[in-house]
């Protein structure tokens, strides 16, 4: 495993769980405490196998990881300086619900060496915030990024959500328009999924609920680009923006380029020595097998050379630079466009991608559907 790794913590908890989220999370928060002495425990079990890894990035995704008490989330980094090696410049993330945060925490966070706040905003809409199950306000959003601002942040990432029932090209561009206000440093916008298994998705299949249509899904994804590229932002990935080179989330790119990362907690993903590995999903039984001194393993699978190769080219057309060819012939011993001279004449042909030029990049056209674009290789 090589040095340039990310690490990813999941804490599963979320005060209420809003009707789109797949993401798994339970609102059982007497269980905080009982999780904490299991992820601690996981850390410590793995340590001995990642002794000669530096990580580069760190970040607490959820769940709400904002929902734990300033002591257990200085517990956690106790045991994290402890069982592993953190690079002196890792980019360390924590996202937060607007809901849930205060000024004590924030000092908190800042004084652990928390150096990126993502906050999950959608929308500063009341009656959309309300839609999609949301428990803070536009104002909570304000404050919080104000009171971060005061004890010294200086890396924020706001989501916002495009393109889900009820959204206007009027109120999107008002979300957008406060959003920039607050000069955060990246913004990410995502395109509502009806992900199977959520309530959303079940609404959807019992006719009560009906998706954007996909051409006012092109037009959110346009309208947000053009707007925030006038504002100053840089789109390097589909649905992430930054306000410069320096505010690119390196951990993200982690996941986009196609580089080693351990995941922690109940329903974490790992990708490493060319296998994938998931926890067990439920907290219950996360907790259960790591009092029982076992990983939480869910499954461990070894990926073949075509699936690693189908994934650097998925992971990799979603970013503006594109897919480097020589990278990609080191990687994996084959010319990349001797490999594909055909599957490019297709997507040439359809105007979805550029010419290759020592990258491969998808076109203007393109990039309104890179993810089933990537399904011709």
């Amino acid at each position: 495993m090589t040095q340039n790794a990310g690490l990813y913590i999941h804490i599963p908890f979320c005060e209420r769980k809003c009707g789109y989220c797949d993401f798994y999370s339970i609102t059982r928060l007497d269980l905080i405490e009982a999780f904490v002495q299991a992820l601690i425990k996981e850390m410590a079990m793995l340590a001995p196998a990642f002794e000669s890894v530096q990580f580069q990035t760190v970040f607490f995704g959820g769940g709400t990881p904002s929902l734990l008490s300033p002591s257990q989330i200085h517990h956690i980094f106790d045991a994290l300086y402890h069982h592993f090696t953190i690079h002196p410049d890792a980019e360390i993330t924590l996202e937060a619900n607007p809901g849930t945060l205060n000024r004590e925490k924030l000092e908190h966070y800042r004084e652990l060496g928390i150096n990126r706040l993502s906050l999950g905003v959608q929308s500063f809409h009341p009656g959309e915030l309300h839609f999609l199950g949301r428990i803070h306000t536009a104002e909570d959003v304000i404050h919080n990024v104000t009171l971060a601002r005061q004890v010294g942040f200086q890396n924020i990432n706001l989501d916002l959500m495009t393109a889900f029932p009820g959204l206007t090209p009027e109120s999107f561009q008002k979300t957008l328009e406060q959003a920039v206000a607050l000069q955060p440093e990246h913004i990410s916008c995502y395109t509502l999924i009806f992900e199977p298994g959520t309530p959303f998705h079940h609404q959807l299949i019992n006719g009560k609920m009906q998706p954007v249509p996909d051409d006012a899904e092109a037009a959110f994804y346009q309208q947000a680009r053009q707007f925030l590229e006038k504002q100053g932002y840089l789109q390097y990935e589909i649905s992430n923006y930054a306000r410069g080179e320096a505010f690119i989330c390196r951990h993200n790119c982690i996941y986009w380029e196609y580089k080693p990362y351990l995941g922690l907690g109940p329903s974490a993903h790992s990708f490493y020595d060319n296998q994938r590995r998931a926890n067990v999903r439920s907290v219950q039984a996360y907790i259960r097998k790591l009092a029982a001194g076992q990983l939480p393993l869910q499954f461990r699978e070894s990926l073949t050379l075509e699936q690693q190769m189908f994934e650097y080219i998925f992971l990799h057309l979603r970013l503006r630079k594109g897919l480097d060819l020589q990278a990609f012939q080191e990687r994996f011993g084959t010319d990349f466009v001797s490999r594909y001279r055909e599957t490019l004449d297709r997507l040439l042909e359809n105007g979805f991608i550029e010419p290759p030029n020592g990258f491969l990049k998808l076109s203007e056209k393109g990039w309104l559907m890179a993810d089933s674009i990537a399904t011709y290789f």
